[in-house]
């Protein structure tokens, strides 16, 4: 069974991926292929369903708030190596 939080995740996956689509219809800067599509909606998908899911499990604030800025923080690297390898590792196509 889907939850409220769940269907937002899903919109706020939909509405971030729609920034990409309609900026490659306005300029040729912005070339995603369908994989790219793909692989930031798993991303923020996962990202989302895990920050909701600590959310739930973690009681205290301090240690809730820290892990989900690390969840964050490991989405921004992974984003980061996939768009312009980074770190120059073998998943980043460089």
């Amino acid at each position: 069974m889907i939850n409220s939080a769940q269907k937002k995740i899903g919109v706020a996956v939909i509405i971030l991926l729609l920034i990409p689509f309609i900026a490659m219809r306005f300029t040729n800067e912005v070339n995603w292929s369908l994989i790219d599509f793909i692989l930031m909606a798993i991303l923020l998908t996962s990202t989302g369903l895990i920050c909701e899911y600590l959310n739930r499990k973690i009681t205290n604030e301090r240690i809730k708030i820290a892990t989900i800025i690390g969840v964050v923080i490991l989405f921004l690297f992974i984003w980061g190596e996939l768009a312009v390898g980074i770190f120059n590792s073998p998943i980043s196509g460089s």
